[in-house]
């Protein structure tokens, strides 16, 4: 490992170990883990099948009901707020939205966004609306997984949030009445322009993500007309690690969706997801299927799949998730959508399924997002060129006091910390 990202691992180690021990439950299920790895290093492989469903059996026998279950939550929302870097909170700061090239279709408008997250730091994604909104509007997080590195401008059609995939499942809920903004994961997209592809290799992207993905919510409940009591998240693989991730720590979000991420044993591969001490601390441990157990009991929608690590949800994952519901009496609150033919991606019949949840829970109309036969219609959805989505252009250059390197990101966070 280079030295600047031992050097970023140390400091949020030391963050980490220097903050006070809270009062409450604390728990680490030693004879069931191997030990860490190194700091800095992402969790890929870290824990077996076995061990994780043993993780969670372990989990329910010492949380058996809903006040130790609290209990044990409050602790580890904490946990992972310090591991992430962001505790305490860093002060909020202008964000200094810049909303642009606005485009109407069928139903719906979509323009190109920037946000100043924090001072020199720049969130890039897509806004989109529906034209006729009939009262308050839903709105929406709409995060995306890792995409490879972009080498030509054409590779950019089929790159994370400019993906066919993702401009559906925006446009589908846009023209269903919700406000959705598409962002990009730090360094992918627009971001790959200010920062370049590998400066995702660093523990910081984790910090960054969800510091980012908090004031996205801020930027869309600042809108007029939208609904606070309506606040929704979906993504994929990475995506979906941002989605349970920010669902744990931010209780504005009142429905969340995880597709193809919800394991008792993989933690994701990447520094984004597990190279900072979320996951294990001296007092704490939490799997990803227990992460996900902190939306309870907001409504939630586990998507899994028969070709990865979310093979066994129906069998490991989804009873737990069940059981934390029952101690608040909201089984009804918790789905598993499992396509055991398919594998990892965020393909039609997945989209399809949270689109449905979605309508059901917002209490949308439907109808708006159906063919004549019933089934979920993406047709009317215009999919765009990459050019089109772009942030960054001619007429709107990457901004003169932006910042280059994660490192000075995660230094401006720590500053608004003090």
């Amino acid at each position: 490992m280079n030295l600047k990202l031992t050097s970023l691992a140390s400091v949020f180690g030391m963050l980490l170990s220097h903050s006070a021990l809270t009062e409450g439950v604390h728990w680490v299920p030693e004879s069931l883990l191997p030990p860490p790895p190194p700091a800095g290093t992402p969790l890929a492989g870290y824990l077996s099948v076995e061990q994780g469903q043993a993780i969670l059996e372990a989990a329910l026998k010492q949380f058996p009901n809903p006040e130790s279950w609290d209990a044990y939550a409050k602790h580890a929302r904490q946990r992972i707020q310090e591991g992430a870097g962001l505790s305490p909170w860093p002060k909020r700061t202008p964000l200094n939205p810049v909303v642009r090239n606005r485009r109407t279709y069928d139903g719906y408008t979509v323009e190109n966004v920037i946000l100043e997250s924090v001072p020199g730091h720049f969130i890039t994604g897509n806004l989109y609306r529906p034209l006729n909104p009939t009262g308050p509007c839903p709105v929406f997080l709409s995060t995306h997984g890792h995409s490879k590195g972009v080498k030509s401008p054409e590779d950019y059609d089929d790159h994370a949030r400019f993906a066919p995939g993702m401009q559906a499942r925006c446009g589908t809920l846009a023209r269903m009445g919700v406000i959705v903004l598409s962002l990009d994961m730090f360094a992918h997209g627009d971001s790959i322009q200010v920062f370049g592809y590998a400066a995702h290799k660093n523990p910081a992207a984790l910090t960054i993500q969800l510091w980012n993905a908090i004031r996205a919510v801020d930027y869309l409940l600042s809108l007029e007309g939208v609904d606070p009591k309506r606040v929704g998240v979906s993504g994929e693989s990475g995506g979906g690690t941002q989605s349970f991730l920010l669902t744990a720590l931010d209780s504005r979000v009142t429905l969340s969706v995880p597709v193809v991420m919800v394991s008792s044993y993989f933690f994701g591969g990447c520094f984004c997801e597990s190279a900072l001490p979320i996951h294990r601390s001296a007092d704490h441990f939490v799997n990803n299927a227990m992460i996900a157990a902190l939306a309870a009991p907001r409504p939630q929608l586990v998507i899994s799949d028969g070709k990865d690590w979310t093979k066994d949800v129906p069998r490991v994952e989804f009873p737990f998730l069940q059981q934390i519901y029952s101690y608040y009496g909201e089984e009804k609150e918790i789905s598993n959508v499992h396509l055991a033919d398919e594998g990892h991606d965020y393909g039609p019949s997945k989209r399809a399924a949270m689109i449905t949840f979605v309508g059901e829970k917002f209490g949308l109309d439907l109808r708006l997002a159906k063919d004549a036969s019933g089934a979920i219609d993406e047709s009317k959805v215009t999919i765009e060129h990459a050019d089109q989505l772009h942030v960054f252009d001619s007429k709107f250059p990457i901004p003169a006091h932006a910042l280059h390197d994660a490192k000075s990101v995660a230094d401006v966070i720590r500053k608004l910390q003090e």
